[in-house]
């Protein structure tokens, strides 16, 4: 068996990807499973938070030498990839430029639970990834999300509003915050919080996973006219995004972990922050369908086929 099957394998019958697909399954059959609205955001709120204190604890210990260049260059990528979504939906779904824009918005931004599957996934197969990228996932998103609001309004400059509404939003607050939490506090100090956002972390991403299944599945009832053509954006650029990400993550020297969470990172697309600040921003703009692509098609491919792709290739490189 090859590495790249291995690491399919793997990752399809981790605990994580099978409670996806049992809440694919359960809305597929109609089931009356629901998880409480107060009970998703409390999910939401546990995830971000214990991510960022793993990340800041880590920080603390380890601080790389290289900081400014790995956030001028995540930068860089949001931009890139933001700009890419843009093209490719003006090209391949000849959408117009609101459209196109909202699409790069959420493209060129980045999925926490994605990142938080692939920090997952490369743990589970013996990896150590680089706690930065919890920084890192900030910075990627801010510049995509107000170069696609951008582009949507035919090249206008984005405001400080918009800015305002990337930074305070939940996910930045919560990362960012962690961060700061567990980089202040230090190993020793977040021990008395250890077993709330490090022991029960597993069983707490098994849940919201079984939710984001239910809420896909929902998602993807609402595909109609185009959707072998969003099926192809939403699965071939993020394949795209996420080979280029791990290449240069291991130009970088994050390592095959750290290059894999990396690639993953640029292959996701934002159905949190982004639909947020579009909304907001460019209120005509079709959310939904950019959710759907996000959530419903995206997600999915990566969670179960893309970062193992991502793993098989930084493996490649790194051999």
């Amino acid at each position: 068996m090859s590495i790249a099957t291995e690491l399919l394998a793997a990752n399809l019958l981790s605990p994580v990807v099978l409670a996806f697909g049992l809440g694919l399954v359960a809305r597929t059959l109609r089931s009356d499973l629901e998880i409480p609205p107060a009970i998703q955001a409390y999910l939401s709120l546990f995830l971000l938070l214990a991510i960022g204190l793993k990340g800041g604890v880590a920080l603390r210990q380890d601080p790389p030498d290289n900081l400014a260049l790995l956030l001028a260059v995540t930068v860089l990528a949001g931009v890139a990839t933001a700009a890419s979504a843009y093209l490719v939906a003006r090209a391949w779904l000849r959408d117009v430029p609101l459209q196109a824009g909202a699409l790069a918005a959420h493209y060129g931004s980045v999925s926490a639970v994605t990142f938080i599957a692939a920090q997952q996934f490369v743990e589970r197969t013996g990896g150590q990834p680089v706690e930065v990228l919890v920084a890192l996932v900030v910075a990627l998103e801010i510049p995509a999300i107000l170069l696609g609001i951008g582009l949507a309004r035919g090249g206008g400059r984005p405001s400080w509003p918009q800015v305002r509404e990337v930074l305070t939003g939940r996910t930045a607050v919560l990362l960012l915050g962690g961060l700061a939490i567990g980089a202040i506090a230090g190993k020793s100090g977040v021990q008395a919080v250890d077993a709330m956002y490090f022991q029960l972390f597993q069983g707490m991403l098994m849940l919201f996973m079984l939710d984001m299944g239910l809420v896909a599945a929902g998602q993807l009832r609402q595909l109609g006219r185009g959707m072998g053509r969003l099926l192809v954006y939403a699965t071939a650029l993020p394949i795209v995004h996420g080979l280029a990400g791990v290449g240069i993550g291991h130009a970088l020297g994050l390592g095959q972990a750290g290059a894999t969470v990396f690639g993953a990172m640029l292959a996701s697309a934002s159905y949190i922050a982004a639909p947020a600040s579009v909304r907001a921003s460019l209120p005509e703009a079709d959310t939904g369908r950019c959710i759907t692509a996000a959530l419903g098609l995206t997600f999915p491919f990566n969670l179960a086929l893309g970062i193992p792709a991502y793993a098989a290739f930084a493996g490649w490189l790194g051999a």
